[in-house]
Formats: C-alpha cells, sequence, structure tokens
C-alpha cells in the first residue's frame, strides 16, 4: 500500500495553515499541477503493485482488502482524470471505509470536501478521527461537515473539543472561527458562533464574534445589539465600533456610519488606522471616492508599509478610471507578495481594458483562489475564444479545473456557458447535466440549464425544467421571474405569467429585471400604457438593450412612432451590436387604425 499512499500525498496536499492556533485551522485544501502521462503510470503502477502485493501477506483475507483497497483507490484517480468527481468522492470513500490506515481516509476527506461531495466527506472525516482521534485536521473537518450538512448541534460539540486544546481562553479563540465559519452557511454559521459563545457572555471577544456572525447572516439588528454589549465591555478595543458603524451602512443609514466613524477617527489625537481604512470604505461606498482617497493617502503617509490601505487605494484609482495609477498600485501590492489575486484580477482587467489580450490572459489565468477566481478563468477563455482558439479555451478550463479541485464544478459550469455561447448547444446541454448531476440543490445552475434550452428551441422542455426549479424554490423572485417571463413571452398563458411575476415583483420590487417582465406581460394582455409606467423606470435604473427594446415596442403598439424611432436609434448608438435591436430597426411598423 505504500505506492497508494504516496500518490494519494502527491494529488492532495497539506491543509492551510493560515490560522496557527493549535486545533483551530481552517480545513481548505487546493489541488497541485501534475503532467497526465506521469498519472496514468502512477495508476498502472498502483494497480501492478496491489496485484504483487496480494503474494506477500500471509492472511488471504487481509489480502482481499488490500486488493479492494487498491482497486478502490486506483477506480477514484481513474475518475479524477476522466473528471467524473462523484464517482472519484464515493470510489475514496470506500476506500477508507476498509482501510485501517489514516492516510487513505485523509485522502478521501480531502477529495470528498474539494469537490463539496460533503457526506462522502463526513463519513470519511469520521473515519479519519476514528484512526487517528489525537488529528486536529481531521476533527476540524469533522466539525465543518457537520456544519456544511446542517448538524449544527454535532459540529457546536466537534468545535467545543477543539477549541479547549489551545492554550489561549475558549473566548478568545472564537474569533480564530471567524474565518473558517464565514466559508458556511451565514445563517447556519451564524447559529453556530451563537451557540459556542453562549457560555461566555461577559467576554468581549466572544460578543464581537456573534456580531460578526449576525452581520453576515444579515441580522443588522442583532449585530447591532451585539456590537454595542462588546463595546461597553471594553470601549476601548477599535474593532466593535467599526462593526457598529457598518451594521449602520447595511441597514440603509449610510451618512449615519459615515459620521460614526468620523468621529472615531476625529476625535482620536491618534486615530488607529483600521478606524480611517473603515471610514474610506464607507465612503466609496456612498461614492465618495475623492474623500475616501484622502483618507487612504493618510494612513499610508504614517505607515507606508500597510498593503491593505494600498490595495484600497488601488482599486479606488480603478474606479476613478485613474488606469496607470491603478496599474502601478497594484503591481506594488504584487510585489509585496500580499493580496496577490486581487492584484492579478485588477491587472488583468486593466489590461483587458487596454486591448492587451494576452496579457489579459495571463494575469487572469494566475488568479487561482478568491471570489474572483472563477470569474478571471470564464474571462481568459472567453478571450481565447475571440482570438480563434477555442479548443484552447476549453482546455484551460479543464486543466484548472484539475490543477484547482475546489473550482472543479464551477469549471464545468463555465464550460458549459462558453459552449453554449459559441452555438455547440449539445455539448453545453451535456455539461450542464454534469454540473445538475454534481450541484443538484443549486438554483442557478437549473435556471441557466433552462436557459440553454430556450437558446435551442425546446420550448416544452425549457418550461418543464423552469417549473421544477419553481417547484423546488417557490420563493425565489429570480425562478418565478425566470418561468412568468418565458411564459409571457413565448406562449399566450399570460394569466399565470401574471400572477408568477406579481409575486417576484411583491418580493424585490426594485429589481429592473423583474419590472421589465411585469411591463412585458401587461404589453402582450393589451395594457400598454400601465406597461410603459413600468418600462421606462426600470430603464432609467438599468439601461438594457431588451428592455429599451420593450420600450420600443410598446411605443409602436401606442401608434408613437416618433418617439419608437428616436428611442430605437438612441438605443443603437449605445448598443450597436444588439441583435434584438437589430430586428426591431429592420420590422415594419404597424399602421395607425
Amino acid at each position: 500500500m505504500e505506492l497508494i499512499l504516496e500518490n494519494i500525498s502527491k494529488r492532495m496536499p497539506p491543509i492551510d495553515d493560515s490560522i496557527a492556533s493549535r486545533g483551530i485551522r481552517p480545513a481548505r485544501p487546493s489541488g497541485e499541477r501534475r503532467n497526465s502521462a506521469y498519472r496514468r503510470g502512477i495508476h498502472r503502477a498502483i494497480a501492478l503493485f496491489a496485484c504483487l502485493s496480494i503474494g506477500l501477506i500471509t492472511s488471504p483475507s487481509y489480502a482481499d482488502d488490500d486488493d479492494e483497497i487498491a482497486a478502490r483507490v486506483l477506480a477514484a484517480e481513474t475518475a479524477l482524470e476522466e473528471q467524473d468527481y462523484r464517482v472519484a468522492a464515493a470510489e475514496y470513500r470506500r476506500a477508507a471505509e476498509l482501510s485501517s490506515d489514516a492516510e487513505i481516509a485523509k485522502a478521501a476527506t480531502r477529495v470528498a470536501y474539494s469537490y463539496a461531495f460533503n457526506d462522502d466527506a463526513l463519513i470519511a472525516a469520521k473515519r479519519w478521527v476514528e484512526l487517528a482521534p489525537d488529528d486536529d485536521e481531521a476533527a476540524l473537518y469533522v466539525a465543518q461537515l457537520y456544519l456544511r450538512v446542517g448538524e449544527i448541534r454535532a459540529s457546536r460539540r466537534s468545535f467545543e473539543a477543539l477549541l479547549e486544546k489551545g492554550d489561549q481562553p475558549v473566548e478568545e479563540r472564537l474569533l480564530a472561527l471567524i474565518p473558517i465559519l464565514s466559508r458556511e452557511d451565514p445563517t447556519n454559521g451564524y447559529e453556530l458562533m451563537r451557540q459556542l459563545a453562549r457560555p461566555h457572555s461577559k467576554s468581549v471577544f466572544a460578543q464581537y464574534a456573534v456580531a460578526v456572525m449576525a452581520l453576515q447572516a444579515g441580522d443588522t439588528e442583532t449585530a447591532a445589539e451585539r456590537a454595542l454589549e462588546a463595546i461597553k465591555i471594553d470601549p476601548e478595543w477599535v474593532k466593535p465600533h467599526l462593526l457598529y458603524a457598518r451594521t449602520k451602512l447595511l441597514s440603509g443609514d449610510e451618512e449615519g456610519a459615515i459620521d460614526y466613524t468620523s468621529r472615531l477617527v476625529g476625535d482620536d489625537p491618534d486615530p488607529d488606522p483600521e478606524a480611517r481604512l473603515e471610514l474610506a470604505i464607507m465612503l466609496v461606498s456612498a461614492g465618495r471616492d475623492d474623500d475616501a482617497l484622502s483618507q487612504v493617502n493618510q494612513i499610508l503617509l504614517e505607515q507606508p508599509y500597510r498593503t491593505d490601505a494600498l490595495r484600497l487605494m488601488a482599486i479606488i484609482n480603478f474606479r476613478l478610471k485613474h488606469l496607470d495609477a491603478a496599474r502601478d498600485d497594484f503591481e506594488d501590492l504584487l510585489e509585496s507578495g500580499n493580496y496577490r489575486m486581487d492584484a492579478l484580477y485588477y491587472l488583468g482587467r486593466i489590461a483587458d481594458l487596454d486591448a492587451d489580450q494576452d496579457g489579459a490572459v495571463r494575469y487572469y489565468s494566475q488568479v487561482t483562489s478568491g471570489s474572483n477566481a472563477v470569474l478571471s478563468q470564464s474571462r481568459a477563455a472567453g478571450i481565447l475564444v475571440e482570438q480563434g482558439s477555442p479548443d484552447q479555451a476549453l482546455a484551460h478550463l479543464s486543466r484548472f479545473a484539475e490543477i484547482n479541485p475546489g473550482f472543479a464544478v464551477e469549471m464545468l459550469r463555465s464550460k458549459a456557458q462558453l459552449l453554449a455561447s459559441m452555438d455547440r448547444h449539445d455539448e453545453a446541454l451535456d455539461e450542464y447535466d454534469r454540473v445538475v448531476a454534481y450541484r443538484p440543490d443549486d438554483q442557478e445552475i437549473h435556471l441557466g440549464r433552462a436557459a440553454l434550452l430556450l437558446r435551442m428551441d425546446r420550448l416544452d422542455d425549457a418550461i418543464a425544467q423552469y417549473r421544477h426549479a419553481v417547484e423546488r424554490w417557490p420563493e425565489s423572485a429570480i425562478t418565478l421571474n425566470a418561468l412568468g417571463y418565458t411564459l409571457a413571452d413565448r406562449t399566450d398563458k399570460y394569466t399565470e405569467a401574471a400572477k408568477l411575476i406579481r409575486k417576484a415583483l411583491d418580493m424585490s420590487p426594485n429589481s429592473p429585471a423583474i419590472m421589465d417582465s411585469w411591463g412585458w406581460v401587461l404589453y402582450r394582455q393589451g395594457k400598454n400604457e400601465e406597461a410603459l409606467e413600468v418600462l421606462e423606470p426600470a430603464y432609467e435604473q438599468f439601461p438594457d438593450p431588451e428592455i429599451v427594446g420593450h420600450i420600443v415596442e410598446v411605443l409602436r403598439a401606442l401608434n408613437r412612432h416618433d418617439e419608437a424611432d428616436e428611442k430605437l436609434a438612441e438605443a443603437i448608438l449605445m448598443f450597436p451590436e444588439n441583435e434584438y435591436l437589430d430586428r426591431l430597426s429592420g420590422a415594419e411598423k404597424p399602421e395607425t387604425p
């Protein structure tokens, strides 16, 4: 089995150690590049070694178990090679259940966790803990996976055991959990933190930790209450003050948030740079970029080594379209070694805006983690298609998935979207089917598949897919609107369409997309004046070629042809290559009765 374990260790690198506290480290494995031919050789070596090893073991039962373990690992590695991630996770999990070696359980856990097959990962992680009860990494995986599958009590017990292992007081170590729980479902993360902090109500750290998680869960009222409790316990600690200000911002009190933070800065003869930075962020959110820049410049004047301030200055310069200054800032940030992914992403965007496609691909391709990784790789692939290299674009996405298993399913989704954009619809549908199989609870994937079916003129199948999504997510405004608009636009089921869109609009009354759908169903019902009253504000809020096209059609139905022609001409200038507007431009105007 030694060769099997060697191969496992090559596939799965050590866990991220960014939180150094004993017992609390984030379980976030990442992949590494391997040559495909090399891996195929390893596969053959594993199989050969498994066969040879049978003859070296005296007990037939042990030989049979060892043989099956080797076969399972080989099947898992082969499935990974073929990008059949579910099979890979299942085979590794079966190997872990059979084996008494913790390394196989570790590999099974990491593979299943990386591809978000949480049930397999939890089984493997629990086996890992059985085999290595003192391994904190195994225990952390179990704790996180219990949380991920919604078993909050079991997760709490696991985290409590880990928290007790450290040298620091438990309530202080709650702060180390914030970045870990922040990667999970916000509501579950908040509930878990609330339960963990319950015995420590007099601790400023516990109150602050609960406030942070409450804010992430969207409970601004509780977040504000907990932040104020933390301030009462320790008025000198600036972080609860800044969190309280942020609750004001997210509650819609923008000026109140800025005023509170400004007083924190202005009333202190030696203001905390964290407060200045938070104030700058709030000013950016309010559109006061120049004021934000002055705050950042002050921080860098006092502490020129602050790369977080340099990052914010670079982003502000980018927002202000000061691209040369932004490029210089992001290059300095990249050289510092901090915020690398942000620097690479924005340098890619700047190259993209400068029409330096090769440079853009070079930068985007290096964004291998963080919130911009999927967008970066998708854009890099899109540029390759624009350059006439569609096969290279698809290979780029596949290669990225292989190297970075945590993004593998997202890369399948990106491939589906890319294939659809190239009108390779059947291939795109195959990819969507794979993604739906891997992520059956992802609403966006179901909607993307339905939209593709519409492009393929498979209207009945598309509507069936949308109906399935509405049944699955009946309180989703996006899903209700998608089905409603399709019925309004492509069928004569206007009454049902109006009911669906009206419900969506009640949920999201300021959504331009839903306002557009409501205006369109009114038009289809012959209520043209009412339609115009909805469509025009939607277009003012979000200038979009489809919305303005709908306005043109309504104006023509009202026999206001001069206005329609003027609106269409303006729209074509704004959206010169839009097919819908081109069709309207060539369409015959209805005759005035």
